[in-house]
């Protein structure tokens, strides 16, 4: 599809993906419509994941993982998108919440729960977004409370992916609430812990087949030893993590323009008007050599950012660039192409309908494009 080749990936790394598509095209493009009734997936679609390697692949082989380079994560994420499979939310599990466990937790943390999540056995989930709290993390309410070897949790979180079904979770609350950000801790929850409940799924606009809950805390205790890293610096980790979670966002991004013009471009060589292909119409033409270039000009952005995360030189400007421009270049790219196909392109059944209701939150979560804007202008 793409006029210049990807350099990006090895051979094992190509191997892979033909495994994870034919996963993807056997175990999940089957039942996605069916999940988006009961707006969450089978449950079993992530043991057959992690069964197969596809969950938090990066993590250490002593924790359950395999051990590879991101890339193969990034190879997850684009396979997802290739096919509009919103519905799995491993991209979260694998890739942020199995990160803070790694990265801040301490060795039993580590072992009680990477283990299982790697084999899909246990689903991650990360709680920071409150009903009056939603870019600006400073302003959450939730609060933990040290009693003795305990915080004491209490609070609400909304628009949670894979609230409904997860096992743990990780929760963004203040544990010093005069410090502002500086006051943040960041705790591991476990859902079987008295006191925790998870409200019901969310009715959404797209990505219908991603459950998404919210979840409240009644004065939850959370064992001293599940609180990841140190007391109050749970802001820093967070910002420290921002980047490679940002980035996510402008690969699935990509991933999901390019599949939306492969589409567009055999419907309109297939439908006629006036007694002829769409796509022989100059409009037609013209539309889609300009969503062409500008795909092919995010891919080679977001390759390169890639490139920049593997060497550890990825920072959060570009990172912010990523996500605003690819997420805004992807809705774009979706709504051109809901035009392109006429009357249809509004009917549930084809995939440029879901795939457009569904690209319209990447402007919105993982921190609006407003906010990216504004932490890139702090750079200049």
């Amino acid at each position: 599809m793409l006029s210049i080749p990807r350099t990006l990936f090895e051979e094992d790394h190509e191997q892979f993906r033909d495994a994870v598509r034919r996963f993807m095209e056997h175990d999940v493009a089957p039942h996605h419509a069916r999940w988006e009734e009961q707006s969450c997936v089978d449950r079993d679609v992530w043991t057959k994941a992690g069964a197969s390697g596809f969950l938090c692949a990066t993590i250490p082989e002593e924790y359950g993982g395999v051990g590879v380079d991101k890339r193969f994560s990034v190879i997850v994420m684009e396979e997802c998108a290739r096919i509009n499979a919103t519905g799995l939310g491993w991209g979260l599990h694998s890739e942020i919440v199995a990160p803070y466990l790694l990265h801040y937790g301490s060795e039993g943390l580590k072992k009680k729960y990477l283990p299982g999540m790697a084999s899909g056995e246990m689903i991650g989930a990360i709680a920071m977004t409150e009903p009056a709290a939603g870019s600006d993390l400073q302003g959450i309410r939730t609060t933990a409370v040290r009693d003795g070897d305990h915080y004491i949790l209490n609070g609400s979180k909304i628009f949670i992916t894979n609230g409904y079904l997860c096992d743990l979770v990780i929760v963004a609350a203040k544990t010093d609430p005069t410090k502002g950000a500086k006051g943040i801790s960041l705790l591991v929850v476990d859902t079987s812990m008295p006191g925790f409940s998870k409200g019901q799924q969310l009715k959404k606009v797209g990505m219908k087949a991603q459950d998404t809950c919210e979840l409240f805390f009644d004065n939850v205790r959370v064992p001293a030893e599940n609180l990841l890293g140190e007391e109050n610096n749970g802001f820093i980790y967070l910002m420290q993590e921002l980047p490679w979670e940002r980035l996510q966002i402008g690969v699935i991004s990509i991933a999901s323009a390019e599949a939306a013009l492969d589409w567009t471009i055999q419907y309109t060589n297939e439908r006629k008007a006036f007694g002829q292909e769409v796509a022989k119409f100059q409009n037609t033409r013209f539309k889609l050599a300009e969503l062409k270039t500008e795909i092919q000009v995010g891919r080679i952005f977001v390759d390169r950012c890639i490139e920049l995360l593997l060497a550890d030189k990825l920072d959060s400007v570009t990172a912010s660039m990523a996500k605003y421009w690819c997420s805004d270049l992807q809705f774009k790219v979706m709504d051109e192409c809901v035009q392109l196909h006429g009357g249809y392109g509004y009917m549930w059944e084809y995939p440029i309908t879901r795939a457009w209701a569904d690209s319209r939150v990447q402007r919105i979560y993982g921190g609006t494009n407003e906010i990216m804007k504004e932490l890139i202008s702090r750079s200049l």
